[in-house]
Parts: C-alpha cells; sequence; structure tokens
C-alpha cells in the first residue's frame, strides 16, 4: 500500500512538472524579439508594447491588463542580465526555484513544506486604483535624434512615508439590512472603511534615464511605468516623455528624409563648384556641380538622411535646394557685351502664371 501511494505521488509529481513546463511563458515571444536580442532592442519593443497594452489606453481590450502585466514581467527578467541568463538556461521554474522572479518552485507549490497546497480560491477582482499619469515635453536636438543619446532628467516624485495616527482607507459600498418591524426590513447601502497606518508624501529626487535612440521622431513617448502621480491606497500612475523636436538652424527633417537650402554665387552657378558641408554626426558630405545650377534647382544625396528607428543601417536621403546670389551694383556696357557673347543666349521673356 505505501509502495502504491508513492508511486502515486510520483506519477503526480511527473505530471505536474509538465504541466509546469508546458504552462511556462516564453518571454522572447511575448516581447516580439529575437533570443538574442540586444538589451537595447528589448528596451525598444518594451515601450512600444508597455504604451500599445496600457490599461489607462487600451480600454477595449478585455485582455489589456493581462498582456501588460505578461509584458513588464518578461521586461523584469530580460533586461536583468542574471535573470536572463537562469531563464536561458532553465526557464521561468529556474527563475523561481532561484529566487528572483516571486514565488516558490514547483516543488514547492506541490508540497507545501509539510502539507499539501493545490491553491486559494479567487477572492474576487478589485480593480486597483492608480495616481494621476504625467505627461511632459522633452526637448531633443535634431543631432541627438540621429546619433542618439543618453539623457538623465531629474524627477521630485512624492515618496509615501509612515506618519503618526490611522487613517480611514479601503471604503467601500456594503448593502446592510436594517429591521423596521415584524418581517419587515430595509436594504441600505453605506460606505465602509478600513483603519490603516497613516502616511504622508515627501519628494524625493530620482535621475531617469532617457534613452534616445537614433531616429526617433518628433511627438515619440518614452513611458516610465509607475513613476507618476502615487496614490495613497494605490498603484501610482505613469510618467510618460514626448519627444518634442528641435528646430535646426540647416536641416528641416520629414520623415527620414533631411531637406535644406544652400545659397551660391551666380559665377559658382554658372562654372559650377566644390564644397563640402558638415552632417548631424560631423562627417562631411561633398557637393560639386560641374554644369550650370539654376536658382530652385535640387539635388539628392541618397544615405545621408535620418536613420530608420526601426532599422538604424537603413537611411533616408538628403535634399539639397539650391539658391542663387546675383550680383549687386552697376555693369558696365563693355561688360555687358562680354556676359551676351559668353552666354550665346538669344532674349527670352515669356510671360506665364507660374503661381
Amino acid at each position: 500500500m505505501m509502495i502504491c501511494f508513492k508511486f502515486y505521488l510520483f506519477l503526480l509529481l511527473l505530471v505536474t512538472l509538465w504541466v509546469s513546463i508546458l504552462a511556462e511563458r516564453d518571454f522572447y515571444q511575448i516581447l516580439g524579439v529575437n533570443r538574442d536580442a540586444t538589451s537595447k532592442q528589448i528596451k525598444k519593443a518594451y515601450r512600444t508594447l508597455a504604451m500599445k497594452y496600457h490599461p489607462d489606453k487600451n480600454k477595449d481590450d478585455p485582455d489589456a491588463q493581462t498582456k501588460f502585466h505578461d509584458i513588464n514581467e518578461a521586461y523584469e527578467v530580460l533586461s536583468d542580465e542574471e535573470k536572463r541568463d537562469i531563464y536561458n538556461k532553465r526557464g521561468e521554474e529556474g527563475l523561481k526555484n532561484h529566487g528572483q522572479h516571486g514565488g516558490g518552485g514547483v516543488f514547492d507549490n506541490f508540497f507545501g513544506g509539510f502539507g499539501f497546497h493545490f491553491g486559494q480560491a479567487d477572492s474576487g477582482h478589485h480593480e486597483i486604483p492608480r495616481g494621476g499619469s504625467i505627461t511632459m515635453d522633452l526637448e531633443v536636438s535634431l543631432e541627438n535624434l540621429y546619433n542618439g543619446q543618453t539623457l538623465r532628467v531629474a524627477r521630485y516624485k512624492p515618496v509615501p512615508k509612515a506618519a503618526k495616527g490611522t487613517r480611514k482607507c479601503n471604503c467601500r459600498m456594503e448593502t446592510k439590512t436594517i429591521p423596521m418591524g415584524p418581517g419587515r426590513f430595509q436594504m441600505v447601502q453605506q460606505q465602509v472603511c478600513d483603519d490603516c497606518p497613516n502616511v504622508k508624501f515627501v519628494n524625493e529626487e530620482k535621475i531617469l534615464e532617457v534613452e534616445v535612440e537614433p531616429g526617433m521622431s518628433h511627438e515619440s513617448q518614452y513611458p516610465f511605468i509607475s513613476e507618476g502621480e502615487p496614490h495613497i491606497d494605490g498603484e501610482p500612475g505613469d510618467l510618460i516623455f514626448v519627444i518634442k523636436q528641435e528646430r535646426h538652424h540647416m536641416f528641416e527633417r520629414r520623415g527620414d528624409d533631411l531637406y535644406m537650402n544652400i545659397t551660391i554665387s551666380l559665377r559658382d552657378a554658372l562654372t559650377g563648384f566644390n564644397m563640402e558641408i558638415t552632417h548631424l554626426d560631423g562627417h562631411k558630405v561633398e557637393i560639386s556641380r560641374d554644369k550650370v545650377t539654376w536658382p530652385g534647382a535640387i539635388i539628392k544625396k541618397k544615405g545621408e538622411g535620418m536613420p530608420n528607428y526601426d532599422n538604424n543601417v537603413k537611411k533616408g536621403d538628403l535634399y539639397i535646394t539650391f539658391d542663387v546670389e546675383f550680383p549687386r551694383g552697376v555693369i558696365s556696357d563693355q561688360d555687358k557685351e562680354d556676359i551676351i557673347r559668353v552666354l550665346n543666349q538669344e532674349p527670352n521673356q515669356k510671360p506665364y502664371n507660374g503661381l
């Protein structure tokens, strides 16, 4: 009898182990990255998905809360080198056994120390109150959007500290039955609160690092989950930085392409020229013409635009529009004759609607 009982426990343990393995989540699949993804790729994927499935922004999806929870747990593991290494070798269960990912291992869950624990009944779902989210503009230069840069921002965040006394908390509406006489009663709603330790909020400085990646665009959002306003009985809101591209003195950005104007002299416009401009990362771009350049002429320098945000190897183009500066002053009759002879053009005046 004892042998049969042990054999039964062994089989039950094997089934539990197998179910646990099948139930493990693929954190790489959750974030949509390859197993050899870099920390930058993991962070980028996390930011995108966190904004997409945030419960406050995705109220139409009933699974948004679950997806958001999985995304945060996946990022917590894959963004930490030690946890990621354990996960790669032994999976999510290995993290639990190592004490890195909450809860006990499958053996602890199965045997439960001295007794058997097969789970607890769900006590019911209660919506957790959240503090307000904060949206802030963050001005970023075009150079930083081209090259990438980590910006350090000081955040003075209210942090709860223990205080004297108690306070009313977890207030809720409950139904109360009031006797009104023999066989008569009345049901009314009344507010019921618990007594909780009192707290006060104290501002503390925290340095947040905003990793501006090459190719980020104007109005991109960079979230810091749970860094917003606190809630005394719930979770803090989020802090969201909105990237604001600063105006540049030379380049105008349109998507991944850059645009600029260059003014050249009439002599250069007629005889050609060779020049260099300094790009956003300091490298030189050579621009040359060996033929006539007319006002409004445009040339394209392929691959000299902004890096693509999703694929930094790919870059947009640079479009250069030329303006021609005409000489001022009076031209002598002899110079006029020489110009007419050199240009060898017939008079050409053709009125038309060019608007």
